[in-house]
């Protein structure tokens, strides 16, 4: 099967910016394109079957969609091959199923059944950090994507294959890779005799960061690193790299601290906060729980 990127799309505002940086991403990868869109007959708990011998009002409306985004997408990128699927389903259930076949999947922040006003919609949340590989949520109104890449890095596994990605990105694109490692003090390092324990903790800090990035530079010799190693909140710290970025990458184990199916902290954080497109990139190979058991009481449409 030829490798593809899958994008997300219901005519919203948020999809249409996804589709455009996925088109994006596909031209620079040289990737296949597929673009998806979700019947989803329940999404105020109302069922509409079609009419016998004719195609209902959803489906009508699914195929123009597709149709309008196929043609967004050939112009943006003439040399991308393009597919486009219309598929039954909830939002999360169907490009849950596309991210088991797809190198990453791109989606809006919030879709047209988003709340009025919120930063981030449901479908994100439930996606980001569950399947498998990368998963992007682009806002709308984030310009070209010129800025360096950002990564968050730490002293776990979980970061290496969000590492991966984001070398790859910033070497498809020519851009310095920021590779942030940020970190909360103890306790005891805001006492004053604790100032030289305090020195060996950063000390131990950059080595941390320079060991996780030692194997992906070598591996990446065109990429320009720039070591961000400081104390303070990873969310603030990341969310104010981002500023100047084209893309923030980081790394998820997709479970909780008790196991449970949610986004991590950090994850979400940025995820909510982030002013550029935001990669989140699953750690754990192994097959993720069903997508009708993630956040529950959250909400099937956006």
């Amino acid at each position: 099967m030829t490798e593809s990127i899958a994008v997300g799309t219901d005519g919203s505002t948020a999809a249409t910016a996804a589709l455009e940086w996925a088109v994006d991403d596909a031209a620079r990868s040289g990737l296949s394109l597929r673009i998806v869109h979700a019947v989803d007959r329940w999404p105020y708990e109302i069922l509409e079957f079609p009419a016998p011998g004719r195609p209902d009002h959803l489906t009508r409306l699914g195929k123009q969609v597709l149709a309008e985004a196929a043609r967004a997408a050939a112009e943006r990128g003439p040399d991308v091959c393009v597919t486009t699927e219309l598929i039954e389903g909830t939002p999360v259930e169907v490009l849950w199923e596309q991210a088991e076949t797809a190198v990453e999947l791109v989606i809006g922040s919030r879709g047209l059944g988003g709340s009025v006003g919120s930063l981030l919609g449901s479908v994100p949340i439930r996606l980001a950090g569950h399947v498998r590989g990368a998963v992007v949520v682009v806002r709308p109104g984030v310009g070209e994507p010129h800025g360096e890449v950002v990564v968050g890095i730490g002293g776990s596994a979980e970061c290496e294959p969000a590492l991966g990605f984001a070398f790859e990105q910033a070497r498809l694109r020519g851009r310095p890779l920021r590779a942030v490692h940020a970190w909360r003090a103890p306790v005891h390092g805001f006492t004053p005799e604790a100032a030289h324990d305090m020195d060996e903790v950063r000390q131990g800090h950059r080595r941390v960061a320079a060991d996780r990035l030692a194997g992906w530079q070598e591996k990446f010799p065109t990429v320009d690193v720039v070591q961000d190693v400081t104390c303070a909140d990873p969310v603030p710290t990341l969310v104010a790299a981002s500023a100047r970025a084209g893309l923030l990458v980081v790394g998820s184990r997709g479970l909780g601290a008790v196991g449970s199916a949610v986004l991590g902290s950090v994850s979400r954080g940025v995820l909510h906060h982030a002013p550029c497109p935001v990669a989140v990139v699953r750690h754990d190979p192994a097959s993720p729980p069903s997508p009708g058991n993630v956040v529950v009481g959250l909400k099937q449409h956006d």
